[in-house]
């Protein structure tokens, strides 16, 4: 019964101070899933190329509005110039006080200004000029499809170190994944690399089987039956819903600080806002 007790607390714990995803799009459903949102959560609002500048920091604009904190994700492929870019942090400045964002490299196999990846764009010098204080960097527990670990292993290292040069602190959110094990290994492997950032790991909110799977594919996630099942739910069974439930559970049971540094969790929407919070509230009061 302790055993299980302390089980919980760690649980509870791991899911206090989470933070969401969103899409420029999605301002109404944020609207919808406030009152179910703790104030002061971080919101993630993605960068995708079927938006505009507008839409981007209108939904960030949202986010604060609502009493959260925005966190606007840049991808460097997608902006076609320096002044795009500067534009953007402007806009978000004076319209929604950002003070964090998350950078990505962006999906473009070629970029479109002159900004090769997060890398690049960190390297301007830009986003503490425009009062960014806190800057996301992606890490990858289960590799990337087409980057060798080697090289992002490099690269996140030349990311915390840029960024720390300018004074900006360094988190870093995790793909999502369906299995624990790859994610204990690769927080282990960071911390020993003498990383101590901040990590979020990504899991996905409660979604539709069939929805879960499509994105993994599209990110490269492994998905193969038995981590499936290990994560709770069966592949003869596409039309069915799933939780993190497992996921999060196995997580905060094997979680060691010593070991593994400072953990939170970020939540991947797929099932929609309102689903993803109400998911965490009542996992947290269970």
């Amino acid at each position: 019964m302790a055993g299980q007790t302390t089980h919980r607390g760690a649980e509870r714990a791991l899911l206090e101070d989470f933070s969401l995803e969103m899409t420029g799009k999605d301002v109404a459903g944020l609207e919808e899933a406030a009152a179910s949102i703790p104030p002061g959560t971080r919101v993630n609002v993605t960068f995708l190329g079927n938006e505009d500048l507008p839409m981007r920091v209108g939904a960030a604009a949202a986010v604060r509005r609502l009493g959260f904190v925005p966190v606007p994700h840049i991808s460097a492929r997608r902006l076609g110039s320096q002044a795009e870019l500067e534009e953007f942090l402007g806009a978000l400045a004076a319209e929604a006080a950002v003070e964090d964002a998350f950078v990505v490299a962006g999906d473009p196999a070629e970029p479109m200004g002159p900004y090769d990846d997060s890398l690049a764009l960190i390297g301007s010098g830009l986003l503490g000029r425009y009062g960014i204080r806190q800057v996301g960097i992606s890490g990858y527990p289960e590799g990337h499809p087409e980057i060798d670990s080697a090289r992002l292993w490099t690269v996140l290292l030349q990311k915390c170190a840029a960024l720390q040069a300018q004074n900006l602190q360094p988190t870093i959110i995790t793909q999502f994944g369906f299995d624990v094990d790859p994610v204990l290994d690769w927080l282990a492997d960071l911390r020993r690399r003498g990383v101590d950032a901040p990590v979020r790991i990504g899991v996905p909110g409660p979604a539709g089987v069939k929805r879960l799977l499509a994105f993994a594919r599209r990110f490269g996630v492994a998905s193969s039956a038995g981590i499936v099942h290990k994560y709770g739910f069966s592949l003869a069974n596409l039309l069915g819903t799933a939780g993190p439930d497992r996921f999060v559970g196995e997580l905060a049971r094997r979680l060691d600080a010593a070991d593994h540094g400072p953990v939170q969790l970020h939540f991947y929407t797929f099932g929609g806002l309102k689903a993803t919070a109400e998911w965490v509230r009542k996992a947290a009061a269970a």
